[in-house]
């Protein structure tokens, strides 16, 4: 079973910044694709930053310009940089990774983490 470590949540004054770390806890996975959502109280869950084993990267159009995504260079480790934050940014947020254990595809999330901007 692969597990997704997640650090990094908190809470912080608007305009504050944080950073979240999140790591795959087995090598034999394969990960294609790593990234982060977020779930608002009473909203769906939504994609805010993803980034490929490739290092092509994919946002949000509400973060754009304040979050960043990046990786470590085994592929195993994400990290969001979340600069500028608003209060609308204050969610539960989840780490994802998509990708192979041999040649069986999977998808795991970790069990999130939470972000409080307050006002």
């Amino acid at each position: 079973q692969v597990q997704l470590v997640e650090s990094g949540g908190g809470l912080v004054q608007a305009g504050g910044s944080l950073r979240l770390s999140c790591a795959a806890s087995r090598s034999i996975f394969r990960i294609d694709t790593m990234g982060w959502y977020r779930q608002a109280p009473g909203k769906q869950r939504e994609l805010v930053a993803t980034i490929t084993s490739r290092g092509s990267t994919n946002y949000a159009d509400s973060v754009k310009g304040r979050f960043t995504i990046s990786s470590d260079n085994a592929g195993k480790t994400v990290y969001l940089q979340m600069n500028s934050l608003k209060p609308d940014d204050t969610a539960v947020y989840y780490c994802n990774a998509d990708g192979r254990i041999l040649t069986t595809p999977r998808t795991y999330w970790g069990q999130g983490t939470q972000v409080t901007v307050s006002s």
